[in-house]
This record gives structure tokens, sequence and C-alpha cells, in this order.
């Protein structure tokens, strides 16, 4: 049986709610083999000014990038969807290996297969240093904050 990741295209915005907190799920993991299941196994990548192409690279990419980014914790929130296509934004708050933290903040664009599958991310990227009592994000959202929109600033 082919993979499959439902909810499936063209999406609501309920399905595309439920993609957008699905994907936040799964990158709070930092499990990259987990993460790269949810892509097309030839599925291509544009981050920040990256380039990368299936599944071993995806995996390679999220070692290295979770490794770098410590206690990494992320929000998405939807931006707008149309058939097989969806747009989020999202931030997420790591720190480094000085200690120093950071905010990044972040657009991308979606495109999925008939199965559920992400064929095309790119994304967009920009890191603001931040005090480490100026943190709003920590861990995993709870499931009664699914849904809540994240602040611009």
């Amino acid at each position: 049986m082919p993979e499959e990741r439902p909810p499936f295209p063209p999406f609501t915005r309920e399905t595309a709610l439920r993609k957008v907190q699905a994907a936040e799920d799964a990158w709070n993991t930092r499990d990259p083999e987990r993460v790269a299941l949810a892509y097309t196994p030839d599925s291509v990548w544009r981050n920040r000014d990256t380039f990368i192409g299936g599944r071993e690279e995806i995996v390679a990419f999220l070692t290295a990038k979770w490794e770098r980014e410590r206690e990494y914790a992320l929000r998405k929130s939807l931006w707008s969807f149309d058939g097989n296509r969806i747009a989020v934004r999202f931030q997420y708050e790591w720190h480094d290996d000085a200690g120093r933290w950071w905010r990044s903040y972040g657009n991308e664009l979606w495109e999925f297969d008939e199965r559920g599958l992400m064929r095309r991310r790119e994304a967009s990227i920009n890191d603001v240093a931040i005090d480490e009592a100026d943190r709003r994000i920590h861990g995993p959202r709870p499931e009664a904050e699914h849904g809540a929109d994240i602040p611009l600033r």
C-alpha cells in the first residue's frame, strides 16, 4: 500500500489547520526520521539558502539543524490555503552552543501530492537574538492552545 498522510488535498480550512498542527507537532519531536516521512521520497526543499532533494537529504539536514539549534521549540500558524497548497508563518526559539538565545521568524510554502505527502517546501527564515527572559515558546504547544495565532513580536 502506498504511503499516505491524511488529511488529503484539496484542503478545507479545517483540514489545512490539522495539517499545520501535525507538522508543528512532528517538528517539535526533533526526530529527523519521523519528520522526513511526511515528505515524498523525492521532495524538494529550499530552506534559507540551502536546496535539498529527497528524504535522505532531509534527514541529514534536520539532524545537523537540531544539533546546532539546541532546545528547538516551534509554533506554526496557517496563513492561507488553496487546493493542494498551504502557506504558513512560523516562529521557533533555540539557543546555540554558546548559550545565546534566538527567535527565528519564517514563512513556508507547501505543496502536497494526492496522498497528503509534501512534495515541495520553500522556507524563508530570519533569526533575531533574544534574551532568555524574553522567550515565549517553551516546548511543544499544549493541546488547549492548538490553533492559537502567534504574535508578530
